[in-house]
């Protein structure tokens, strides 16, 4: 009975004492500053600001939850996020959550200088997981409560929307299911826009006036895509896409008419990626990957070898290297396969998923310590029942 439990204790302890570093190596680019959008596994999100050393410089909270973040020509940063407790809430039962942008001035302190949200019926899979700045001053949305891409001039008027349900087959109200789960729009050329609608496996791109002009995967093929995130648009053959579910990033090219994997990388500084969900190519040819579960970001170099590395607790969402991702460094030239892949468990790494949406556990934490402390939890149970029915007996 003890000895299982002291087995799966020794089990953490070697795994912790031989689990790689989170933190290590300085940055290629020591001019760098590098923003940090944190999800949260509870209601502490914040936005975070990283030297070329990883350490934090500043954060800003005051919000359950931050998504994208992205630097503007000003050094302010813009950054979408959800809080709750509102009492104007439109449509929605009072009090409700909100989610918008805001943007944060990082001087002399982090305060925010502009906010614009609406009312959404949940907390959960409705929040703006991405917005950007248009040259035009408008804001560019992407909607998960109502499921559209939309822009909206500063005085709050919408301009310009796209409705999922223009494509896909609609539930008979958005708003209370997480229907496609819209989670990331980039501006790739005047009027159009390249949308990741993550549960559809799909990236499209949308003209302004035309609608649908162009679909990455678009039978959905979990094998290239699989519940994606933030998609880097790198030229109109190439995409770069941090492939969430497959525990991957991969950069997609467009040959003749089909689409592909042409790069892809598993992990980085010996631990393999667990739902990474951000990737940028920098300008130097660097890729920056924010690695959700392992709560860190790393930084690779063109044939994948790790230059930079700083751990963020609780659930980072994106990262984005300052002057901002766009426009993004060269497409790769050469096919490759990079990095040790996470092992998972079947029923056990699901188990730990959901676990980690809830609390923070240490990065090296496996689906297989889960298994190993279920035999030990039984074998103790079992034990604690035999030595109790042992000492009625002997009693009797």
């Amino acid at each position: 009975m003890g000895v299982a439990v002291v087995g799966f204790v020794l089990t953490l302890v070697v795994s912790a004492a031989v689990a790689p570093p989170i933190s290590n190596a300085p940055s290629s680019d020591l001019s760098g500053r590098t923003v940090v959008g944190v999800q949260s596994t509870s209601t502490d999100g914040k936005v975070v600001m990283l030297d070329s050393d990883g350490k934090e410089v500043w954060q800003y909270g005051h919000a359950n939850g931050y998504h994208d973040v992205s630097w503007l020509p000003n050094g302010t940063v813009l950054a979408s996020f959800i809080d709750d407790g509102y009492r104007r809430c439109g449509p929605y039962e009072s009090p409700c959550a909100r989610t918008g942008v805001r943007v944060i001035d990082p001087n002399p302190s982090p305060h925010v200088v502009y906010q614009w949200t609406f009312p959404v019926r949940s907390g959960l899979n409705s929040e703006v997981h991405d917005a950007e700045l248009l040259p035009s001053g408008e804001l560019l949305v992407a909607d998960m409560d109502k499921e559209r891409v939309f822009t909206v001039a500063p005085n709050g008027t919408v301009t310009w929307q796209w409705n999922a349900s223009e494509r896909y087959d609609p539930p008979s109200d958005p708003t209370r299911t997480d229907w496609l789960h819209i989670n990331d729009v980039d501006r790739i050329g005047p009027g159009r826009y390249l949308v990741s609608v993550r549960n559809a496996n799909e990236l499209v791109v949308l003209q302004r006036g035309k609608g649908v002009v162009n679909v990455i995967n678009e039978n959905g093929d979990w094998r290239l895509l699989n519940k994606q995130h933030n998609p880097q648009y790198l030229s109109k053959n190439a995409v770069l896409v941090a492939d969430s579910e497959n525990d991957r990033v991969v950069e997609l090219h467009r040959r003749n008419g089909t689409w592909g994997v042409a790069w892809q990388v598993h992990g980085a500084g010996g631990l393999g990626f667990d739902w990474p969900r951000d990737a940028d190519r920098l300008p130097n040819g660097h890729t920056l990957i924010t690695d959700s579960r392992n709560n860190r970001v790393v930084e690779l170099n063109r044939s994948g070898k790790l230059v930079w590395s700083a751990r963020i607790n609780s659930l980072p969402y994106e990262a984005d290297r300052y002057p901002g991702e766009y426009p993004a460094g060269p497409p790769v030239n050469s096919s490759a396969d990079i990095g040790p892949s996470a092992t998972k468990l079947p029923v056990f790494g699901y188990l730990l998923d959901s676990a980690r949406h809830v609390v923070s556990l240490p990065y090296w934490v496996a689906g297989w310590h889960v298994a190993v402390g279920g035999v030990a939890l039984v074998t103790f149970l079992v034990g604690l029942w035999l030595f109790v029915r042992g000492s009625k007996k002997s009693v009797a």
